[in-house]
């Protein structure tokens, strides 16, 4: 025996611009029938809570699988899977979208692994659950939000891998303490005692980009807020975030924002005389906000 639900959904063009959306999702667990042989043309995203089962390639290659896990179905692909005797819980997602292919190519959505073991479901699980409680029949939002709900699922299985690291990974986090010193990329790999190869490698796996623009994000992160909410001179904001050149920073800034730093102070400068703060924060310890007394 076995128990599902599950609902299907058909967004329109309209929604398909907003580059995810969400084609149907479901709730089972128990002794499941086998699925496939069969081929898609969307994703689906499988994520077994409980339980244990196997997942064969075209090939006839069969992958053992454990809960916490994790099934992607991508499309075009040929997938055959299911529960031992013992069944199992299930919960599944299917969406497409243009953003697909750039989650993929960040490393959120994985081609080279179809069976991903997770450190554990609650976060996948809880986006699952905002789809199945948008599907209520007649809900105006209902396209919207569950596509907002795929982008936190893809988040949510992201972090949810067993390899990755709950403190989150030590080379981003090196990265990020070290972002404002005006270091090369090979400098930052010395103070890691990785090569440049190494340490490419590493970001592209945790952040899907290059080491050089993971720093180049942090640092122009920073100078955004140095250029709101002080006074600093562009030189300044520059040596702060790691530029000694402020030439170069000014062109960097421009090219990378498509404003110079000047004219994003103009427009999003925060600096007001009487204000509650007359300092940045640091970014790791934003301040408290007062909330009135109930």
């Amino acid at each position: 025996m076995y128990h599902t639900w599950m609902r299907y959904f058909t967004p329109g063009p309209v929604h398909h611009r907003l580059g995810l959306v969400c084609l149907g999702v479901g709730l089972q667990h128990g002794a499941l029938p086998t699925v496939g042989p069969r081929t898609l043309d969307h994703h689906v995203a499988v994520v077994i809570g409980a339980g244990r089962g196997w997942y064969r390639t075209p090939d006839g290659e069969r992958t053992e699988i454990i809960a916490p896990a994790l099934i992607w179905l991508v499309p075009g692909v040929p997938h055959h899977y299911g529960p031992d005797p013992g069944g199992w819980d299930e919960s599944f997602v299917d969406f497409t979208g243009s953003a697909t292919a750039t989650y993929t190519e960040l490393g959120y959505i994985e081609t080279e692994r179809t069976v991903v073991p997770l450190s554990d479901t609650a976060g996948p699980r809880a986006a699952v659950g905002r789809i199945a409680r948008a599907a209520r029949r007649g809900n105006p939002l209902l396209e919207v939000e569950t596509a907002a709900a795929v982008h936190e699922l893809l988040v949510a299985l992201r972090r949810a891998r067993a390899d990755t690291n709950p403190a989150g990974d030590p080379v981003l986090t090196a990265l990020a303490r070290d972002a404002f010193l005006p270091l090369s990329v090979a400098e930052h790999a010395a103070r890691n005692r990785m090569t440049p190869a190494e340490l490419r490698a590493a970001v592209r796996r945790g952040a899907g980009c290059s080491p050089k623009d993971y720093l180049l994000s942090l640092r122009l992160g920073r100078a955004k807020e140095l250029l709101a909410a002080t006074e600093l001179p562009v030189a300044a904001v520059a040596r702060r975030v790691g530029y000694e050149d402020p030439a170069y920073f000014s062109r960097l800034f421009t090219r990378r924002v498509g404003t110079a730093p000047i004219r994003f102070r103009r427009q999003q400068g925060r600096a007001v005389p009487g204000g509650w703060s007359d300092r940045v924060p640091h970014p790791e310890h934003p301040p408290t906000i007062p909330t009135a007394s109930t």
